[in-house]
């Protein structure tokens, strides 16, 4: 059977595969191929402009172009010759050696490279910096651009909706009353956290050959000072240098990275609930959009489903994450190969990720909030300002205040008559009772409209 989007068996090579191309060029088998290929090269390159490897370089301009072109024109065919030499190698680090080799050709100068590819290295050491490129890559020109596109549409619902007072809930039940858009600064001071700390999160690589001592490095060339030069290559690829592994770098670092990653997207987790919520709640209106449908039976229906699509994909996002930080770090003895099929589905768990992100930011574009509704329910609900009530009677002196509050107000609705009535017999000065009189759900919303519009430069600071 052809091999279609139809038959893929991932959604996100079916289904979604368009949703995700972003993230094709460096999490896919190919991109792997490329990145492993890439550190092939620039690893020799080194060697040869390295005073103390003889034998090898420098390399005149023209060596150095045609390496550089391997590179910079690897396509699909190139990763496919790879593929096709693995057939025989069943290696699939080595199978790049031998094509680099083979791209070598005939030519003299050129020839004597190939005793110095994959030179003192386990795979390991083009695998764990292969895979630092693609994390790191992954996150800064993909993942981060596309959380931070996502923040900044909540961060401009917030500022459009700081001053529109909602009714909150806590334990589903009515309680102090909010404004819209604190709730969505709210999202968006915890999602600007956590961003900064996935960025934060340094990519480890370690390039110290078959259990991390240089045994061969120093055979080969004892007065080369090997650990300052693999330090030197690391960071040379824009990585952070680690002086101590077995034969794998021990994955801590992607670890740590991994759970960066679940924990904002635990919080768009929270956040997609919470706004089904308030669209079933009527608070939000979905824009219609001509011709779809929302129910095979049911022509009224405009259902949620964005936010359903992103909650669900953030789940499966988070289940390989957890799996990723707790069993990567583990290798038996110097290593085993259990972290090598796991890697492979780094790219998975990105692109949930990321199918998550657009799809939220797609339901948030279909968004308005129905002011009527959310003032209605305010206006039902004059039981909330028993907190405020409460509260003015303590400062003056009221020992009972929170006993009569909760005989007036418990489990029960009361209008605002009835409440007025109350505070009309409170023995509390004069502009304390007037302030109260004066008080609606609507207008009890505290300081949510100023911290909301306060957002955007507290986010600065």
């Amino acid at each position: 059977m052809k091999n279609t989007n139809l038959t893929a068996l991932s959604p996100l090579d079916g289904r979604y595969a368009a949703k995700v191309d972003s993230l094709r060029p460096l999490f896919s088998e190919q991109g792997l191929i490329y990145l492993r290929s890439l550190v092939e090269v620039r690893w020799v390159q080194y060697l040869a402009q390295h005073s103390g490897i003889e034998g090898l370089g420098p390399f005149s301009p023209v060596v150095n172009d045609f390496l550089n072109k391997l590179v910079d024109d690897f396509g699909r065919e190139s990763a496919q010759r790879i593929k096709d030499i693995e057939k025989t190698t069943n290696h699939d680090v080595k199978a790049v050696e031998y094509f680099l080799s083979e791209s070598f050709g005939d030519d003299k100068e050129l020839s004597t490279i190939r005793p110095f590819l994959h030179f003192a290295c386990t795979s390991e050491d083009i695998n764990n910096i292969s895979y630092a490129l693609m994390l790191r890559r992954g996150r800064d020109e993909v993942l981060v651009p596309a959380l931070r596109g996502l923040s900044a549409r909540l961060s401009k619902l917030s500022c459009l909706t700081a001053d529109v007072p909602m009714l909150a809930r806590t334990h589903g039940q009515t309680a102090s009353p909010t404004s819209l858009g604190k709730e969505m600064a709210n999202v968006v001071w915890r999602l600007e956290r956590q961003i900064t700390s996935f960025t934060a999160v340094e990519p480890l690589a370690k390039m110290n050959g078959a259990v991390g001592n240089f045994n061969a490095h120093i055979v080969a060339y004892p007065e080369v000072d090997w650990p300052e030069a693999s330090k030197e290559f690391i960071e040379s690829l824009g990585l952070v240098w680690n002086p101590f592994t077995t034969q794998i770098e021990p994955h801590d670092w992607v670890a740590e990275y991994c759970d960066a990653l679940a924990r904002i997207n635990t919080i768009l987790i929270d956040f997609s609930r919470d706004t089904w919520a308030y669209i079933s709640l009527g608070y939000f209106r979905q824009r219609k959009v001509a011709n779809e449908v929302g129910s095979s039976t049911m022509p009224h229906k405009v259902n949620p489903i964005d936010f359903e699509n992103a909650e669900g994909n953030l789940g499966l996002a988070n289940s390989l994450l957890h799996h990723f930080a707790s069993k990567l770090p583990v290798s038996r003895w110097q290593r085993d190969l259990t972290d090598s099929t796991v890697q492979r589905n780094l790219g998975v768990a990105a692109g949930h990720t990321l199918l998550a992100c657009e799809s939220l930011l797609k339901g948030l574009s279909r968004l308005e909030h129905d002011p009527d509704k959310i003032q209605s329910d305010l206006e039902a609900r004059w039981e909330v300002l028993a907190e405020a009530v409460q509260t003015v009677m303590r400062r003056y002196g009221a020992e009972d205040a929170y006993e009569q509050l909760k005989e007036l107000t418990r489990g029960e609705v009361i209008d605002e008559a009835g409440l007025r009535g109350f505070i009309e017999g409170l023995d509390i000065p004069a502009d304390a009772k007037q302030r109260l009189l004066a008080l609606t759900p609507a207008s009890y919303t505290g300081l949510a409209g100023p911290l909301a519009n306060s957002l955007a430069e507290r986010l600065k600071t």
